[in-house]
């Protein structure tokens, strides 16, 4: 006998899958399965990840049941890496220091969240190690307009006021955080969430960056209700991208950087690039404060990037 369940996907791992049961009416409603994909989405060349909703197949009943993934429901959007789908957050950690953060890469990720509907979060962790710095990355994220925290999980300082957040925020959402390896995101969530006891490691002193504690996405439910949010804890990376980043324009990377619209049709040139011509209105913004300098050197950096590449790359 075969019955169909609604579920969302957890944790996926070797093409074995952990799925929660999010049918309202079944007697594994809130249940965790484990079930393997049917082998039509690798000739689709498409395969489920963590956040997805699916449609699940059950043959058999109670232990002798096994269960497959038949159906992907429609996504919103989809990371390649961390490999996730449908997120409405995205925290984007960084390290006031130990490792030293590197904003172009702070900022591609906000630009590429922002052009898939996704909120950013700006978190600044390990500010107890330079609260000068720390402060100063909270300047610039904040007057751009994002939700920014700063704090310290090892002091658990600033740790009540984005716990009050996600509360507020993530009932019914799903949120992840991501950012390089050993800037504390699994800190920071044992803090926010003692039970997920979430395995962390020291930073290596010579290279200044830390081991990869986390090794696959894995969303957490935030309350035992069937349509509760979801946190994940994500694999620390070097470059994020999203699946339609291959595709993402030069003129659309304007749109990704809210801070500059205020500006954009005030330039004296109307197919400026807003890169370094004169009479521009963006650059007069950040030549009197109101635009922060960093932020539109990574614009730059971005819009060379996009420039050269090719469609079909």
């Amino acid at each position: 006998m075969e019955t169909a369940l609604k579920a969302k996907i957890l944790k996926g791992v070797g093409g074995l899958y952990s799925v929660r049961v999010t049918e309202s009416d079944s007697p594994l409603t809130g249940e965790t399965l484990r079930c393997r994909a049917r082998g039509a989405f690798r000739h689709n060349n498409l395969s489920p990840l963590p956040g997805d909703f699916v449609i699940v197949s059950a043959d058999g009943e109670g232990e002798d049941a096994s269960y497959v993934i038949n159906e992907i429901i429609d996504r919103r959007n989809s990371l390649i890496r961390p490999p996730m789908a449908n997120l409405d957050y995205l925290f984007v950690t960084m390290a006031a220091a130990a490792p030293s953060p590197i904003l172009s890469t702070v900022d591609k990720l906000i630009s590429i969240a922002e052009h898939n509907k996704i909120e950013p979060v700006v978190v600044i962790t390990k500010c107890e190690l330079d609260s000068e710095y720390a402060n100063e990355l909270y300047e610039i994220y904040s007057k751009c307009g994002f939700y920014t925290f700063m704090l310290s999980a090892k002091e658990n300082v600033g740790v009540s006021n984005i716990d009050e957040f996600i509360r507020e925020k993530l009932p019914t959402k799903t949120a992840a955080f991501a950012g390089a390896s050993g800037i504390g995101k699994s800190t920071l969530l044992n803090r926010l969430f003692p039970s997920l006891d979430l395995s962390t490691s020291e930073i290596s002193k010579k290279i200044e960056r830390g081991r990869h504690t986390t090794r696959e996405v894995n969303l957490f439910p935030l309350s035992d209700e069937i349509d509760c949010g979801y946190i994940a804890d994500t694999p620390g990376f070097s470059m994020l991208d999203f699946k339609r980043f291959d595709f993402f324009e030069k003129d659309e990377l304007i749109d990704t950087m809210r801070e500059f619209a205020p500006y954009i049709g005030e330039c004296k040139y109307t197919k400026c690039s807003h890169t370094k011509e004169q009479g521009c209105a963006v650059i007069e913004a950040i030549k009197s404060g109101d635009i922060p300098k960093s932020r539109h050197e990574s614009y730059v950096e971005l819009y060379d990037i996009l420039k050269t590449r090719k469609k079909w790359d």
